[in-house]
């Protein structure tokens, strides 16, 4: 069951006299509950790609589907309204609030949708839990290492319990080990929640624990077979 859709999807960039076609007519599908990695070389689209898909850019031409709604067709506040109640996002940096607790970080976005602070406090709890770090719940960003604010951008995107999940580098400012366990993090919830995760990385390690892999070139995909060696790692475990 598809639950992304990209239709002849283009973006161009305009500035003053330079055009630059970061995507050059997209057409994909992404099932639910796949978990994908967009690979490529450095300014072949892959974030692009990504911001069109979620919604925070704008595509110059095509249609991008979301659950079967027309995400292209939206206007900004709805846009901002379908993020918020459907995906979740983790980027290379982090991206936390400095001042608040690894708990306040994450029950933030539940506050600001208007969910009661004692349930927004639960399910905080409850997601660090998830993530590895009820011990670390009343720490600051500057107290905790790069893999622990990594699992609390995860658990503050999982707040919302998303359909997808987006991750822009997730592993691009950590070492190899810690690396590891964040992409085993993510494998590990995508499967217990059959959420959707479509991660954009140059790591190889990445997208050998993905589905799938979507080669990207010049703004185009090259290629979006099958991970034949994660397959055959799943069948291994299981036999």
């Amino acid at each position: 069951m598809s639950i992304i859709r990209c239709d002849n999807v283009s973006k161009t960039y305009v500035t003053g006299d330079i055009i630059v076609h970061a995507l050059k007519g997209i057409s994909m599908e992404i099932q639910k509950g796949e978990m994908v990695a967009v690979m490529g070389p450095s300014g072949c689209g892959k974030t692009t790609l990504l911001n069109c898909m979620s919604g925070i850019d704008e595509v110059t031409s095509g249609s991008i589907f979301i659950e079967d709604r027309e995400l292209t067709s939206m206007n900004d506040n709805g846009k901002t309204s379908f993020r918020a109640q459907r995906m979740g996002f983790v980027f290379q940096f982090y991206n936390l609030l400095p001042v608040l607790t690894a708990t306040e970080n994450v029950e933030l976005p539940l506050l600001i949708a208007g969910t009661n602070p004692t349930e927004a406090r639960k399910r905080a709890l409850e997601l660090l839990s998830a993530v590895g770090l009820s011990g670390r719940a009343t720490l600051r960003p500057n107290a905790l290492s790069g893999g622990e604010r990594q699992r609390v951008t995860i658990a503050r995107a999982l707040s919302n319990t998303p359909a997808i999940v987006w991750a822009d580098e997730p592993t691009g400012d950590l070492d190899v080990k810690t690396s590891a366990e964040v992409v085993a993090l993510m494998r590990r919830l995508n499967q217990e929640n059959g959420q959707t995760f479509v991660i954009v990385t140059h790591d190889p390690e990445v997208g050998a624990k993905c589905d799938r892999i979507i080669h990207m070139r010049d703004g185009e995909i090259v290629n979006t077979d099958a991970n034949i060696k994660h397959i055959s790692e799943e069948i291994k475990q299981l036999g």
